[in-house]
């Protein structure tokens, strides 16, 4: 069933739903194919499950904002979105959170069995960072590409989604203060974001205050995406939220911290803060303002 949009947001749903397409279609060139047939059948069905692809349109909007060409950074996007789609994969095995369901399909490992969804996300890993040690065409020069590949190394690494997730699965059944339930989730979550900002500001040669500037957003956005994320595991069902819901009940969430009214306001504040990290590029970051106000209010 289609998500109702607020009249508001139809014009961005379109912009949406057209650089969907546009990151679904890349992807398709992109992925991989080897001699590995159960592996490949592992990742067609995660990667290309229905999904909004908000990292790399995340990396497109910034580079349109910052006068960048957003072709010349899509197949870095759809790095982002391979790492992305790795990190479900594992996050979703017995070993980790052991969730049944995952984008509205059951997960890689409940379909694939365990041994080929490992496989299948080291596969994606590996071909994410291959992709950028490739190079394409109209893309950026090897030392940059060598920096966008630090840059999304660190964000899935010990100080990245790794620490996140480690912290996380310490925590299970423990009550956490509200820094750790920051800690977590800046990097589970908030990392990804903030690398998908970044490589698409240093495609389009930004200065580095406004890296910064977009990094800062983006890190703000993505714990907003959490929180709303948290809102729907404790107020959907799971033919709603297209995934396994009630799964964190073992679980410090920002909604068993601060209730379902806390952690809406502190999403509108985390919104309010991403956007005044735009300030210095006036109008023209408006599509990234509206961006923000949408993924406060999305319902799976």
């Amino acid at each position: 069933m289609a998500e109702a949009v607020a009249p508001e947001f139809r014009d961005l749903q379109r912009t949406l739903e057209d650089r969907r397409q546009q990151v679904e279609a890349a992807l398709r060139r992109l992925v991989s194919r080897g001699r590995a047939p159960a592996v490949e059948a592992a990742i067609e069905d995660s990667l290309f499950a229905p999904a909004k692809r908000l990292r790399p349109i995340l990396s497109l909007l910034v580079a349109e904002v910052l006068k960048g060409d957003p072709e010349a950074v899509l197949p870095a996007g759809c790095a982002v979105e391979m790492v992305h789609t790795a990190s479900l994969i594992l996050d979703d095995l017995p070993c980790m959170d052991d969730a049944t369901t995952r984008r509205g399909r059951p997960t890689c490992h409940v379909a694939h069995g365990e041994a080929t969804a490992v496989l299948a996300a080291f596969a994606l890993l590996n071909r994410a960072f291959e992709i950028l040690a490739e190079g394409w065409e109209g893309g950026p020069d090897a030392a940059a590409r060598g920096g966008i590949a630090r840059e999304l190394a660190r964000a899935i690494g010990m100080d990245g989604m790794i620490a996140g997730q480690s912290v996380d699965l310490l925590m299970t059944d423990r009550t956490i203060d509200f820094p750790t339930l920051e800690f977590i989730h800046s990097r589970k979550t908030g990392a990804l974001f903030m690398a998908s900002a970044a490589l698409g500001a240093v495609v389009a040669r930004a200065r580095p205050a406004e890296v910064g500037a977009v990094v800062a957003y983006a890190k703000n956005l993505g714990l907003a995406f959490q929180i709303v994320d948290d809102l729907i595991d404790a107020t959907l069902g799971t033919g709603e939220a297209g995934k396994d819901v009630g799964k964190d009940l073992k679980k410090t969430t920002f909604v068993s911290f601060s209730g379902v009214q806390g952690a809406q306001a502190l999403a509108r504040e985390l919104i309010a803060a991403s956007e005044a990290a735009l300030a210095a590029f006036g109008p023209r970051a408006e599509p990234l303002r509206e961006l923000a106000r949408y993924v406060v209010t999305r319902r799976r």
